[in-house]
């Protein structure tokens, strides 16, 4: 009894330095939501229980617990955090969708390269057609001028003979040089110059023809053009019955027509823009035996169309 009793000062000393066991407090248990309540599930499934001690709890359970109630009440359906986190990652969303959006109408509403190209080539064409229209437009009043000078006989002849069929008839035979003024009116460009065939006739009867030798005529530029006319053993089949001859040669003035057209083209743009003139010339002309080699004045005797 004296080696295991204790003393009333080794009981109190030992009850003073123990710890006071307080009594065992409620344990609290704490839902949080889980990650896969955002997918439509029942929320009673996908909760998970946390332990939370009363406030009254130990200070070393208190101190375990304290990092898992903190995270658990972060999550609390009701908490502020979570609406808040719930809300930004709403909008989050909201915003990948609009971007996404924006990116499918941009696209959508974008104009490809091709088209891009193909609108620079009809808009070419477009500018170019107009500008070709623009020249033409300016050149084709530009016609050149035609200024009848002279005409001279070297010879009018007329004898007996027959034609290829050998029918007998009275043949004629004229020699005869034309000129004229040809003036470019063209201020930018140059014409190349040709013309029908040249018909001096007897009413209806062509007794000469005759052609233009083609040339250029530079802008504004001018020259004379002489051009030879001739017709050999020409039947006349009866139309010059009352013609006066002697020896052959006419001795009585013969009213004549000349007909020609002088055709003018102008290459104002390459082949694309090219004008073209046309002047039609009529005169009237009579032969006067006694002016055979003399130059006889057209001035007054021609018409320019």
């Amino acid at each position: 009894m004296s080696m295991h009793g204790k003393t009333d000062s080794e009981v109190t000393s030992q009850t003073a330095s123990s710890p006071t066991r307080s009594p065992r407090r409620p344990v609290y248990y704490v839902q949080s939501p889980s990650r896969d309540s955002h997918d439509g599930e029942k929320t009673s499934n996908s909760f998970h229980s946390t332990p939370v001690l009363s406030p009254t709890g130990s200070p070393g359970r208190h101190s375990r617990n304290s990092s898992s109630t903190r995270y658990s009440g972060s999550l609390r359906p009701g908490s502020r955090k979570a609406s808040q986190q719930l809300r930004k990652g709403e909008k989050g969303g909201f915003d990948a969708i609009d971007e996404e959006n924006i990116v499918d109408d941009d696209q959508r509403s974008g104009i490809p390269r091709r088209c891009y190209f193909l609108a620079f080539v009809i808009g070419f064409f477009v500018l170019f057609s107009f500008f070709a229209l623009v020249l033409w437009a300016a050149a084709k009043p530009q016609k050149p001028d035609i200024t009848m000078r002279s005409i001279s006989f070297d010879g009018f002849l007329v004898n007996a003979g027959a034609d290829a069929s050998g029918v007998a008839t009275e043949m004629v035979t004229i020699n005869a040089t034309i000129k004229f003024g040809f003036r470019n009116r063209g201020t930018f460009f140059g014409v190349h110059v040709s013309s029908t065939p040249i018909d001096l006739a007897y009413t209806e009867l062509t007794l000469a023809t005759g052609t233009i030798k083609k040339f250029y005529q530079s802008r504004k530029g001018h020259r004379v053009v002489s051009v030879n006319i001739h017709g050999r053993g020409v039947p006349l089949y009866g139309g010059g019955v009352d013609w006066s001859t002697m020896d052959g040669k006419v001795t009585a003035p013969v009213p004549l027509n000349l007909n020609l057209t002088v055709k003018a083209k102008a290459y104002v743009l390459g082949k694309l823009v090219k004008p073209k003139f046309h002047r039609k010339v009529s005169c009237a002309i009579v032969y006067k035996p006694t002016k055979v080699n003399v130059p006889i004045s057209l001035k007054n005797s021609c018409t320019v169309e």
